[in-house]
């Protein structure tokens, strides 16, 4: 059977993914549970890389992958996800997009980014208060959606989990978001890949998932009308439905 691996998003580390690998797990999944959920280099106690680049990330979680997986990605661990299958196709059997966009950053030719201004200041607030800003932006990430509350206090919940995050490899979160452009790799991802995006994502525009499904050689798109940035959180039953079709249909 194939593995199935789950990246995280900036400021939470793999227990963001606790919710829905019991999910699957309960339900007969064939993933092996050791090799589900690493934490991407920086957290927990995963070495850091340099530069702290999308692909200086990609790379070394493929140094670790000995056989094809299925890549399931959410927020910036959706960005290392799509530069991994860009940059070792031979790795990746499938790939799951969840809340993710090729360019985080608004652009003179990319509208469908974050402010420039805004990201800046969430970079200044986190050099004065690292805590406050993770959790302005974790608030962030279930606006507008079905059940917005209880989306944020269980990713409050998964950050007090965590081990304590390393200032500096936040920072260098930050800046990675501002400078990734993944758009000249896109075409180069050649496996089967479903783009989960929820309609009320205020991090990761809605245009931006839809820009991937139609960019990706194998690309479709799964939308959910009523979820935000964290759609496995908000709308567990229907996410891993979704996935397990997707995987394994």
């Amino acid at each position: 059977m194939t593995d199935t691996v789950f990246l995280h998003g900036w400021g939470l580390s793999s227990v963001v993914w606790a919710e829905t690998l019991t999910t699957l797990r309960g339900e007969g999944s064939p993933a092996r549970a050791p090799a589900l959920h690493p934490d991407l280099p920086g957290y927990g106690a995963a070495p850091s890389v340099l530069p702290y680049s999308a692909e200086s990330l990609a790379d070394a979680l493929a140094e670790n992958i000995a056989a094809p997986i299925n890549l399931v990605g959410w927020s910036m661990g959706g960005m290392v996800a799509l530069a991994l299958a860009a940059r070792h196709p031979d790795k990746v059997a499938r790939l799951v997009l969840v809340g993710t966009s090729p360019a985080f950053a608004a652009r003179a030719d990319w509208p469908h980014g974050m402010a420039p201004d805004v990201l800046g200041e969430f970079a200044r607030s986190l050099a004065q208060d690292y805590r406050a800003t993770l959790l302005r932006f974790l608030s962030l990430q279930a606006r507008g959606g079905d059940a917005a509350r209880a989306v944020i206090v269980q990713l409050r919940a998964r950050m007090q989990a965590q081990a304590e995050p390393n200032p500096e490899v936040l920072a260098a979160g930050l800046e990675l978001l501002r400078a990734v452009d993944l758009r000249d790799q896109v075409a180069q991802v050649r496996c089967p890949t479903l783009v989960v995006h929820g309609a009320y994502d205020t991090l990761c525009a809605p245009e931006a998932g839809a820009w991937l499904a139609e960019h990706l050689p194998n690309g479709r798109l799964a939308p959910h009308e009523r979820a935000s940035h964290a759609p496995f959180l908000s709308h567990p039953d229907w996410f891993v439905a979704t996935l397990k079709e997707f995987l394994h249909g």
